[in-house]
């Protein structure tokens, strides 16, 4: 499970910098991440399997969203229907 975890949060990490259009080249992505290049091509690979629309700037040196989009993993209560099942309960 914690292999698990760990892949999530490296996707998340990845994920911010993309925004920022921070990642720089392959390479010190890699070194950034303590992984090996390899790695980060799976990670790329995965986050393009998620759906993620990335690309990779060459005039930037950075991969990049080409869309605006989100990524979230976890449980997230909905406010108002938590509020209302509760007050069903009792």
């Amino acid at each position: 499970m914690s292999t698990l975890i760990k892949q999530i949060e490296f996707i998340e990490y990845l994920d911010q910098l993309i925004r920022l259009k921070a990642t720089g080249t392959p390479e010190a992505l890699a070194y950034r991440l303590g992984v090996s290049k390899t790695k980060v091509y799976r990670l790329i690979n995965i986050i393009r399997e998620l759906n993620a629309p990335i690309e990779y700037d060459f005039s930037i040196q950075s991969y990049v969203y080409e869309t605006e989009v989100s990524f979230k993993f976890g449980f997230y209560t909905k406010g108002n229907t938590i509020k209302k099942l509760n007050s069903f309960v009792g």
